[in-house]
């Protein structure tokens, strides 16, 4: 029993590690309705950024998410306007997904330049020390991850549901004509819609770092995992994209330890396409769930 339990509480906080990232990009779709294919390269910039604050500053990892969080959110919001802005009225809609495609290699291959293809590895400062409760163990890092997840929930929900803004940003996810002729600017709305997705992986790449080795190719293996979570919970649910990732982490675990390590993957995308067969929204509801965030 104390074994099953460790392996559901390892889930359950790998779950909360693909959550953080599969939130931004879920908000990203939800809003701009443009599959990010950079995402994972946006995370692997925030981890070097990370890296080099904590070396150079000297300051705890999760301080630097700060800094790394804001930048970030300045490097979507550049994306949204300069990249995909100009192709959102193309007629083949599927320009905006070559453009992130290309994005994302030549941010990989800009990493590969300038830092090598050299692992780096940021100082812990002692996340990766393990907390017992009750008969799990669970590294420290992980329950701050895990935290940081549901803190991210909750304030998306409560920015979309309860602000000005967040209430327009529905509304344009909603139906983009009708904000316009409402006075909402459906163009700041996409920057800044990107801009935050961005900046939600920034704030995930700064907890993930200590606990993961930083390389160029780092952002691939998340990035991957993430859509299998938004396509589970729902393309555009934030709150889908969160419990998506539980499940995938759950089942990644349980894979893991029962079947093999080296299959866990193929289980994890075979659930991928039984949803796509079986169930294309998602198992927490339809296309835009941003226009009606739950309470």
């Amino acid at each position: 029993m104390d074994t099953l339990l460790q392996i559901l509480a390892n889930g359950l906080m790998l779950g909360g590690l693909f959550a953080i990232v599969a939130i931004g990009l879920t908000l990203i779709f939800g809003i701009v309705n443009v599959i990010n294919f950079a995402h994972g390269e946006f995370l692997m910039v925030g981890m070097y950024l990370s890296y080099l604050l904590t070396l150079g500053l000297g300051v705890h990892p999760y301080v630097t998410a700060v800094a790394v969080a804001p930048a970030l959110f300045v490097l979507g919001a550049l994306v949204q306007r300069f990249l995909i802005q100009p192709l959102m009225n193309a007629r083949d809609g599927h320009v905006q997904i070559f453009a992130t495609v290309g994005l994302s290699t030549a941010l990989m291959n800009l990493a590969l330049l300038i830092f090598g293809a050299d692992i780096a590895n940021t100082p812990s400062y002692g996340v990766r020390s393990q907390v017992q409760l009750g008969p799990v163990r669970i590294l420290e890092g992980q329950l701050w991850v895990f935290g940081a997840a549901i803190a991210l929930v909750i304030a998306l929900q409560l920015f979309m549901k309860q602000t000005t803004t967040g209430r327009a940003i529905r509304a344009t996810a909603q139906n983009r004509a009708a904000a316009r002729l409402m006075g909402i600017n459906d163009k700041f709305i996409y920057i800044l819609s990107f801009g935050l997705g961005a900046a939600c992986v920034g704030l995930g790449s700064a907890l993930v770092a200590p606990l993961y080795p930083t390389s160029p190719t780092i952002g691939t293996y998340f990035v991957l995992i993430a859509f299998v979570c938004v396509v589970l919970g729902g393309l555009g649910s934030i709150p889908g994209a969160f419990f998506g990732a539980l499940i995938i982490g759950l089942v990644d675990a349980l894979s893991g330890f029962y079947i093999g390590s080296d299959l866990r993957e193929a289980v994890v995308f075979g659930i991928f396409l039984l949803i796509l067969i079986l169930r294309p929204s998602g198992l927490f509801g339809t296309k835009l769930n941003l226009s009606h965030v739950s309470p």
